[in-house]
């Protein structure tokens, strides 16, 4: 990460209690990927009671489409501004900061579900409102990152930040699968009561837990940067924040490439955002699907199976490079895309989504490859612009799906994923364009 500068090789973090110092590198792994995990379950806030709310306030699927997109506008954009502040305090008060938005805007949309007998159109916009706010537990995603990285040498950083994406994006798939159950069983009202309350015992358990790295502890005490650089090397500590984090920013956005990465993230990471709202959406209107077996269907056979192909992809990257695998995964995006646009066959819709949830999880991994490759001169500035940025297709593309709804009728819930034939052609052209170039540096 180009936020990170690194020191001599320590002895061992041994004794850190002598200096009054808490926490360890397990620790530090375990509250980072459970902020993560509590954070960006918000992915799901709408998605699986999307129809719910549609019938409740008469919406078009435009504004459904906003609806279930709008956490990922504030997960997306507070994305670089708090992963760079992890740079100046450490990640917990960041953290901190992010679920205690998301719990008001919880219980500000509890509020009026309990006290609301029949919710209208007329409290769209508030509704709306705390889904931005929900949202911003979202953006933990970029805290975590550098917490985790803080806390381990980088021979170890590889292992520990595949546990932490790994386990942390399980978090929307689940949601979208456990939620429909929930309000089967306990209402509308009570699912989003039940969830309110996890919210806030998750965010309890990492305030009483979670620990910044060393440096950042002394640092918060005041003792000066050289001083507590010293200390928190010897006791383990290898990486240490660079003194211009934006300047790493501004540095990555004057590089073309940053851009193709982000252009490529938009689709892959992006559309794995937008296609966990929306496919709930697109079985119940189009198929006429249950709830549960909707949120069966998005839950599982889209953002499980696209987590547990992002952590497999990584490996693949690896040894194939993210350049191959980039176009290999947007090539699958797109026979999954044209599986849902040109036939309405259940057996043969699945399928399709099977095929886009397993290309978006290996295109995720294969961008990140690429990143410091790419940009070596400010990995950590691309790194912001390109989860930040590339994260905004989770919030642009929903309605635009939601306008194909609305112009055709049932039948554009099954046109709208041309679009998604677009992005994966377009994407495909930039990840050859990529090969390319590095055929040539070759």
């Amino acid at each position: 990460m180009d936020t990170l500068t690194r020191a001599p090789v320590p002895t061992g973090p041994v004794g850190a209690a002598d200096h009054g110092l808490q926490g360890n590198p397990r620790l530090g792994l375990v509250m980072g990927t459970w902020g993560f995990f509590i954070g960006f379950a918000a992915v799901a806030l709408y998605g699986p009671a999307a129809h719910a709310f549609q019938q409740s306030m008469q919406l078009s699927p435009l504004l459904v489409g906003l609806l279930v997109a709008a956490p990922q506008l504030t997960g997306s954009l507070l994305r670089i501004p708090f992963g760079a502040w992890v740079d100046q305090v450490g990640g917990r008060l960041p953290m901190l900061v992010l679920f205690g938005i998301s719990i008001v805007g919880m219980w500000g949309l509890v509020f009026i579900l309990v006290t609301v007998p029949h919710i209208t159109a007329t409290l769209y916009p508030v509704v709306l409102l705390f889904g931005f706010m929900s949202g911003c537990g979202v953006a933990s995603f970029s805290v975590g990152i550098p917490q985790v990285s803080y806390w381990f040498p980088r021979d170890r950083q590889g292992t520990a930040l595949g546990i932490y994406g790994g386990v942390g994006n399980l978090a929307p798939g689940l949601f979208t699968l456990l939620l429909p159950f929930a309000i089967s069983a306990l209402g509308l009202a009570g699912s989003y009561l039940a969830w309110l309350a996890f919210l806030l015992i998750g965010t309890g358990i990492y305030g009483w837990l979670a620990r910044d790295a060393y440096y950042f502890q002394l640092r918060a005490r005041g003792t000066t940067a050289d001083e507590a650089k010293t200390i928190a090397q010897s006791h383990g500590q290898e990486l240490f924040p660079r003194d211009s984090v934006w300047g790493a920013l501004l540095m990555a956005a004057d590089e073309t490439r940053t851009w193709g990465l982000t252009f490529l993230y938009f689709v892959s990471f992006g559309g794995f955002l937008a296609l966990t709202t929306w496919f709930p959406t697109y079985w119940i209107n189009f198929h006429h699907l249950s709830l549960t077996n909707a949120g069966i269907l998005g839950g599982v056979g889209f953002s499980l199976l696209a987590a547990v192909a992002r952590v497999g992809g990584g490996s693949l990257a690896e040894k194939f490079g993210g350049e191959v695998m980039a176009l290999l995964s947007f090539a699958i995006v797109l026979v999954g895309a044209a599986l849902l646009t040109f036939a309405t066959s259940f057996p043969v819709n699945i399928a399709g989504e099977l095929l886009i949830g397993l290309g978006m999880g290996l295109g995720n991994a294969a961008v990140f490859k690429m990143v410091p490759k790419y940009v070596p001169h400010a990995v950590g500035g691309a790194s912001g612009i390109v989860g930040g940025l590339g994260a905004l297709g989770g919030f642009v593309i929903p309605p635009t799906l939601g306008l194909f709804a609305g112009a055709l009728g049932d039948a554009g819930y099954s046109g709208g994923f041309f679009v998604y034939v677009v992005l994966a052609v377009a994407a495909m052209l930039v990840s050859i364009g990529f090969i390319r170039n590095s055929a040539a540096a070759a």
